[in-house]
């Protein structure tokens, strides 16, 4: 169904200031629909029950058009308003979960089309009619809008054009000590990296990513220069030695092998002095910090050790 009013006006139209009141009042329900207003740039957004105040305010600078829609449905007009070059802006509303809005703009179906100026709602069209059409609704409601002194222009996001792809996220700068240990690290230099990893440790205690970053610049210091096909051979030809076991667990970490690795030390622990059992618990802790807590192999390696250890 189509229903193209001769043109937008606002005689009669009400304030919509006591209906943002009362939407802002409570806070939304636990388990409630997303928090809507999540805006994907200043020309096109979703708007709602709970956020029609950005929808008034933004009415004062550009028309703002209100398109409403439900399950099923998708909103159709924001290429059309994109058209407009920032004269007008577009919100998006699920009738179906905001029904304050949709019982002041009078919605009884979907689509249905209605535009704020300065505040006050005007109602368009339903339904979905041609794009001459609709474009000839929208030029009206920008003269009814310079009429009541609206004539502001947005300026279009970077990121308007739904089809862009999306910006690279920044990522944040990493402290002072982190960034010279990495850089280090770059460049080969461990003994750095080490220091820088240390003093962050010093700073902070508690600081997670140092202390996985110190595990991880150790074992690239123990690795550098080391051939790995001479290690194995070691290892194999010494059996039960703590620093040829040491070295190949090293090189099964750096591949990715951690089971191996710790398969390789825990089963050689029981048979150690304690001495050996010093070292082999604290390189396990080692490997622990660089795969992380929560992965599933140091879940079960950590197990297996607190059983050898008590």
């Amino acid at each position: 169904m189509s229903n193209v009013p001769p043109g937008p006006n606002l005689r009669g139209a009400v304030d919509l200031s006591a209906l943002v009141r009362r939407a802002n009042a409570p806070a939304p329900e636990p388990g409630a629909a997303p928090a809507d207003g999540a805006a994907s740039d200043e020309l096109v957004f979703e708007a709602g029950d709970a956020s029609f105040q950005r929808v008034v305010d933004l009415s004062a600078r550009v028309p703002v058009v209100v398109e409403f829609y439900a399950a099923g449905l998708q909103p159709a007009l924001s290429g059309l308003v994109r058209s407009y070059g920032g004269r007008l802006a577009l919100a998006t509303v699920d009738g179906s979960v905001n029904p304050q809005l949709a019982q002041a703009f009078q919605v009884r179906e979907v689509p249905a089309v209605a535009a704020v100026v300065a505040g006050r709602p005007v109602n368009l069209f339903l339904g979905m009619p041609a794009e001459p059409e609709v474009r000839q609704v929208l030029d009206e409601l920008l003269q009814l809008a310079a009429q009541n002194g609206v004539t502001g222009v947005l300026s279009p996001a970077a990121d308007a054009d739904p089809d862009a792809p999306a910006p690279e996220p920044v990522e944040e700068p990493l402290p002072p000590h982190h960034q010279e240990a990495f850089d280090a690290i770059s460049r080969g230099d461990y003994a750095t990296a080490l220091a820088e990893y240390e003093a962050a440790i010093a700073q902070n205690p508690r600081d997670e990513l140092a202390v996985a970053g110190l595990a991880q610049a150790s074992l690239l210091q123990r690795l550098d220069g080391v051939d790995a096909a001479l290690v194995r051979s070691a290892a194999a030809d010494r059996g039960g030695d703590v620093d040829a076991q040491l070295a190949v667990a090293d090189l099964d970490v750096s591949g990715g092998h951690l089971d191996d690795a710790f398969d390789r030390l825990l089963d050689l622990f029981p048979a150690l002095p304690q001495d050996g059992k010093d070292v082999v618990r604290r390189r396990l802790l080692q490997y622990f910090e660089i795969a992380g807590a929560e992965d599933p192999r140091v879940v079960a390696a950590r197990r297996r050790l607190t059983t050898l250890l008590y």
